[in-house]
């Protein structure tokens, strides 16, 4: 199926803009993003895929004239470049939450700052420290996300993942890979699982 694939962006009312980060869903289009495994940085998007969505996500975020943060998903044609935008949420989000913890970048924090008009350039990155907020973050590591369900309380509900979300957490994990923090996460998930089995 399709790939779907997502953008976290930031602009100020000076109409400075950068994308904090990208990430990837494992299920095709179709699963509920709350019921997907998703890995940041994409993996199997190409150069050139990632920049033409790169380039719409700031287009899309200065014409609908956003101040503060958007994330921007797309349904992605694995076969070809055809992709279509699929939702834009401009606030915060489950994403945008997975974006923040996986980059260190403080979007709830900066979202704010822009609201009450700071410029990116101004507003200090207070994980860092050091860095502002229109330097755009660049992983050199994996983060996964893997939702966690509790089915057992709810008998009648369909085990079959799908369009509506039935996840009632997750769990997030880093490596140096993306198979190292795949693995740790499926351990998050249930400590009986040591990971794939061989």
């Amino acid at each position: 199926g399709w790939k779907e694939v997502e953008y976290e962006v930031v602009r100020d009312a000076f109409d400075n803009c950068i994308t904090v980060c990208n990430m990837e869903n494992v299920d095709p289009l179709g699963i509920h993003t709350g019921e997907s495994i998703v890995v940041a940085p994409s993996q199997t998007l190409s150069n050139k895929e990632y920049n033409m969505l790169r380039t719409t996500a700031i287009k899309v975020i200065r014409h609908f004239g956003v101040v503060g943060e958007c994330n921007i998903q797309y349904a992605l044609n694995p076969n070809s470049e055809e992709y279509y935008i699929i939702e834009v949420n401009a606030r915060l989000s489950r994403s945008s939450a997975l974006a923040s913890k996986a980059t260190g970048y403080p979007l709830a924090y900066v979202a704010a700052k822009l609201a009450l008009g700071v410029p990116l350039p101004d507003i200090k990155n207070s994980v860092t420290g050091v860095t502002t907020a229109c330097f755009e973050p660049s992983l050199d590591y994996c983060v996964v996300k893997i939702p966690r369900w509790d089915l057992h309380k709810f008998s009648r509900v369909s085990t079959k993942i799908g369009s509506s979300m039935k996840s009632v957490g997750e769990v997030m994990a880093i490596g140096r890979k993306f198979e190292e923090a795949f693995q740790k996460a499926l351990r998050m998930v249930d400590e009986n699982v040591n990971g794939f089995d061989p």
